[in-house]
């Protein structure tokens, strides 16, 4: 535990040394204060829901540039044979990266909480609605750094890495799209497949097991088929 714990550090000074990390920080923060003030403009009504979605379409840009160089950098400089012969298992690997990024996103989330109290100062909101509004936005993100972490494990070109995260968190979120030239199980197979599907209920405050699980699985999934793309003998 302690080797994922230096890799995590390790891995969050990069973070915070690179002048990326900042911008992309800020620019997020910026338009999630700007889109959030539209919709409570707009809407007129002490709910987050709205801006819960909002906050999930533009995580599908910007994970993917927060996540691309995470395996990419590290083959294409040559440092991934040293961190592979260093004291930790492909696993620890995987998890040390996973985690750090996810500590830097939640530290995003974190920044935005200031919403409810917002919200709470102007109306009456529901604190356990916008608590499972919260959770929800937490492991989609979780989920999409997974797949970025998966699709930067692939290439040692981070511009591709991102096009494939890209790609992949596209499917995802307009999965429902296609759901009207399709019906029966293919139509509920999209439909269960889409995360916009998933944060729906978690935005209007409801909890479900299949929501959590389709999170968790999918994060379980990508991590696990990340430990084999770095365990594959193609870093060489």
């Amino acid at each position: 535990m302690s080797k994922i714990v230096a890799l995590i550090k390790k891995e969050l000074h990069g973070y915070f040394s690179s002048p990326i990390a900042y911008i992309i920080l800020i620019l997020m923060l910026s338009l999630f204060n700007v889109f959030f003030f539209l919709v409570i403009d707009q809407n007129r009504e002490v709910s987050l829901r709205d801006v819960f979605q909002l906050m999930e379409f533009m995580l599908v840009f910007f994970i993917p540039l927060l996540t691309m160089r995470l395996f990419s950098e590290e083959k294409a400089n040559g440092t991934m044979e040293f961190l592979q012969t260093a004291p930790l298992t492909q696993s620890m690997i995987v998890l040390g990266k996973y985690f750090s990024m996810l500590i830097f996103y939640s530290l995003l989330i974190a920044l935005t909480l200031t919403y409810y109290f917002i919200v709470e100062y102007f109306g009456d909101p529901d604190p356990l609605g916008m608590l499972f509004g919260y959770l929800g936005i937490w492991l989609e993100g979780a989920f999409f750094i997974a797949v970025g972490l998966l699709a930067s494990s692939w290439t040692s070109n981070q511009i591709i890495a991102a096009m494939v995260s890209y790609l992949i968190l596209f499917l995802l979120y307009f999965a429902t799209s296609f759901t009207q030239y399709l019906s029966g199980s293919a139509e509920q197979f999209l439909l269960q497949m889409s995360t916009h599907t998933h944060l729906e209920n978690f935005a209007i405050g409801i909890i479900t097991p299949s929501d959590v699980v389709y999170y968790l699985s999918g994060i379980v999934c990508c991590l696990a088929l990340t430990r084999l793309s770095i365990d594959n003998r193609l870093w060489h």
